[in-house]
C-alpha cells in the first residue's frame, strides 16, 4: 500500500483552473487509489490567487468526512491575508484548524520571496504550532505561481536555517531541478531530463537540515528521479527517512507512474524492503503521528 502525501480535489469542480485543469471530484480520485494500492491521500487546497479560484479550507474537511480514512486534511492561508501585514496574527485560525483535525499547511505557493517579510511571519508561525508546511516554488516573480529562490536554492535554506523546528516539505520544478549541478542551456522551472552530472543543491539541503523533507510528486520529482536511475538510486536511499510518495493527481485518470518507479526498484534490489516501506507509507505516517 501507498500513502499519498499530496493531491487536490473539488466537491464542485466547477469551469476549468488555470484556463485548462478540470480538477478531479473526490470519488474519482478515490476510484484511482483502489486502481493503485493507495490507502489514503493529504488533500490540499489551492488558493493561490495567482493561478487558482480559491478553495476553501473546509470543503477541504468536508472531503474529509465524506471519505473517512481515505483522505486527512492539509489547509492554507495566504501571508497576504487578514492585514497583508509583516505582524499578522494567524493564530486564531492556525489553532481553529488543528483543533479540527487539519495536519499541516500546503500548497504553500504565493509568489512572493521564501525570505519576503509575510512569508517569515507565516513560517514562524506555522512553526509553533508544529504543522508541517508543502511548498510549490517558483523561479521569478510575476507571471507564475509559488514562492520565489534564486538558483542553488539559497532563501530556501535560509528558512531552513531560522526555523529549525518548522518541517518544509519540498515540492515542484524549481526544487527537483536542483538534483543536479544546474547546467547551460537548464530551465529551473521545467523538468530537466538530462543524466545527473554532479551533486545539486539538494544534497546540500538534505545532508545540512533535518527538517528539509519532500514528496516525491508529480512529473518534477518523477522526471527528477528517472532522468538519471543511478542517481535516483543513491539519493533514495541516502535521504530515505524525509522522502515521501505522492501523487499531485490534478485531473481524474492522470498520474505520473511513481508507484511503478518504486516498485521496480525493489523488485530489482536497488531498495530494500524496510527503504521502500518509508518512502511508500512510513514517513509520511511518522511526520504526521498517525497509528
Amino acid at each position: 500500500m501507498f500513502f499519498d502525501m499530496h493531491v487536490h480535489a473539488y466537491l464542485y469542480p466547477g469551469p476549468p483552473q488555470d484556463g485548462q485543469t478540470q480538477f478531479a471530484n473526490p470519488a474519482q480520485i478515490v476510484e484511482m487509489y483502489d486502481a493503485h494500492h493507495i490507502e489514503c491521500g493529504i488533500l490540499m487546497p489551492l488558493i493561490g490567487p495567482e493561478t487558482y479560484l480559491p478553495q476553501s479550507n473546509e470543503e477541504i474537511l468536508e472531503m474529509t468526512r465524506l471519505y473517512p480514512g481515505r483522505f486527512l486534511p492539509f489547509c492554507n492561508l495566504d501571508p497576504r491575508g487578514i492585514s497583508n501585514s509583516p505582524t499578522t496574527d494567524f493564530s486564531p485560525w492556525l489553532s481553529w484548524y488543528k483543533d479540527h483535525g487539519f495536519k499541516g499547511i500546503g500548497e504553500f505557493m504565493p509568489n512572493l520571496p521564501f525570505t519576503h517579510p509575510l512569508v517569515m511571519n507565516f513560517f514562524r508561525q506555522v512553526e509553533a504550532f508544529e504543522f508541517p508546511l508543502t511548498f510549490d516554488i517558483s523561479a521569478q516573480i510575476g507571471g507564475d505561481y509559488g514562492l520565489y529562490d534564486d538558483p542553488g536554492l539559497p532563501q530556501l535554506e535560509t528558512c531552513l536555517e531560522t526555523f529549525p523546528k518548522l518541517t518544509i516539505i519540498g515540492h515542484g520544478p524549481s526544487f527537483w531541478s536542483e538534483m543536479g549541478v544546474l547546467e547551460p542551456g537548464d530551465v529551473r522551472s521545467s523538468y530537466i531530463t538530462h543524466p545527473v552530472h554532479g551533486e545539486g543543491a539538494l544534497y546540500r539541503l538534505f545532508r545540512n537540515h533535518p527538517n528539509l523533507w519532500a514528496d516525491l510528486s508529480a512529473g518534477s520529482a518523477y522526471t527528477a528521479l528517472t532522468r538519471d536511475k543511478e542517481n535516483a538510486i543513491a539519493f533514495l536511499n541516502e535521504f530515505q527517512d524525509r522522502l515521501m510518495y505522492a501523487t499531485d493527481i490534478c485531473k481524474a485518470g492522470s498520474m505520473y507512474p511513481l508507484d511503478s518507479f518504486l516498485l521496480e526498484l525493489r523488485h530489482d534490489g536497488f531498495l530494500s524492503e524496510e527503504t521502500f516501506q518509508k518512502i511508500a507509507i512510513g514517513n509520511a505516517k511518522r511526520l504526521l503521528k498517525l497509528a
